[in-house]
């Protein structure tokens, strides 16, 4: 894989790339709240209260208020009995597999399911089954191969990155036994699903019981971190049992109080969402009725997939000719080739709005598959 070229974002929704302004369509800053000034301002705060970092294990010396005040906010904004700060949100997984470990006869994995995901459950010190992409059909076959009394792990994401598509997640909890859970990675639904923002449970209409809910503070919320949402049991195995943890220093303090700020602004600011849910549908239903896409995923994500290299070209210059960065990438989930991965933020402009889906309309019909990025 080539690395890419270094862009600059500016003004919130537009970026800077070979000496031009344009459109940003990518990322997973949903809200744009990595720049917006009042998280900004929290985070100049935090720094000139309390320094840059605490330069320990929150299980040595490093176990600072304001983690904690940052735990109880995050546990209050997801109905969880718990949440535990971690560095980052790819560790949240490996973290929760370190600490149940041993714990399950199979670990079943969604076969698109986020690295992280894959990577924890090597960790399981179990059996790992694969099911097909969101297939409940293939889950209940898998499940049978595992066996009477097996005690079942399934891992997948809330929403998945590469199409905005949602995990049923109601539907596994039906099919899996009833002592089975369910790990879900929410790094994209945390904040952006759900009619208040709790993400795929939320929007799937499970309750906490048999899940365990990971999560990013990077993506909707702006800033930086992880976090495990769940039991309090959990909370204590995982200090009694990851060494990840253990031996990991937290976020920057400065970074603890941005994260703050943006996760009261999207607890209180119902605007923020209301705009994404707008813009959303205003680009999906116009691309869905010019036959661009075929089924309209709940998540901000646009996946659009050229046939070949030539019309990949063809699209990156109908972009570029709009001002518009075009933002194809080659993801472990999505297709081999790459494809075009367009992100709808709450503060993209309308006119920004319809430039894109002017020049994905206009395209010939034939340059790129009508589906999700799951080829």
């Amino acid at each position: 894989m080539t690395e890419p070229e270094p862009l600059q974002q500016i003004d919130r929704t537009f970026v800077r790339f070979r000496g031009r302004k344009l459109s940003y369509f990518s990322g997973c800053d949903y809200f744009r709240l990595a720049s917006h000034p009042d998280v900004i301002a929290a985070l100049k705060d935090g720094l000139q209260k309390y320094g840059l970092n605490v330069a320990a294990s929150r299980l040595t010396t490093g176990n600072h208020v304001l983690y904690q005040q940052l735990e109880e906010r995050l546990a209050a904004f997801f109905c969880a009995e718990s949440a535990l700060l971690v560095s980052g949100g790819y560790v949240t997984n490996l973290i929760v597999a370190q600490a149940l470990a041993g714990s399950f006869s199979h670990t079943i994995v969604d076969e698109k399911a986020h690295p992280s995901l894959w990577d924890a459950a090597k960790s399981m010190d179990c059996p790992v089954m694969k099911f097909r992409h969101r297939d409940t059909q293939n889950l209940e076959e898998v499940v049978r191969r595992c066996g009477p009394g097996a005690k079942l792990l399934l891992l997948t994401d809330g929403m998945f990155a590469h199409d905005g598509a949602v995990a049923p997640l109601a539907k596994y909890l039906e099919i899996l036994p009833n002592d089975a859970v369910i790990l879900i990675d929410d790094a994209h639904g945390a904040g952006v699903l759900g009619d208040t923002g709790k993400g795929s449970i939320e929007h799937e209409g499970v309750d906490r019981n048999r899940v365990i809910q990971t999560m990013t503070l990077s993506k909707a919320f702006g800033t930086y971190g992880g976090a495990i949402l769940g039991s309090a049991g959990l909370r204590r195995r995982i200090l009694e049992k990851s060494k990840m943890f253990l031996g990991s220093t937290p976020l920057p303090l400065p970074l603890a109080s941005a994260a703050m700020r943006s996760v009261q602004m999207l607890k209180s600011d119902k605007s923020l969402r209301r705009r994404l849910i707008a813009n959303v549908k205003f680009v999906k239903e116009a691309l869905s009725g010019a036959g661009k896409l075929s089924e309209i995923t709940p998540g901000p994500i646009v996946p659009i997939i050229p046939r070949s290299a030539r019309d990949a070209t063809r699209i990156r210059q109908g972009l570029l000719e709009a001002g518009i960065f075009p933002p194809f990438v080659r993801y472990a989930t999505g297709p081999v080739n790459g494809y075009y991965r367009f992100v709808i933020s709450s503060e993209h402009s309308k006119k920004q709005l319809e430039k894109l889906i002017g020049v994905l309309t206009k395209a010939p019909e034939e340059a790129w598959v009508p589906d999700h990025a799951d080829d």
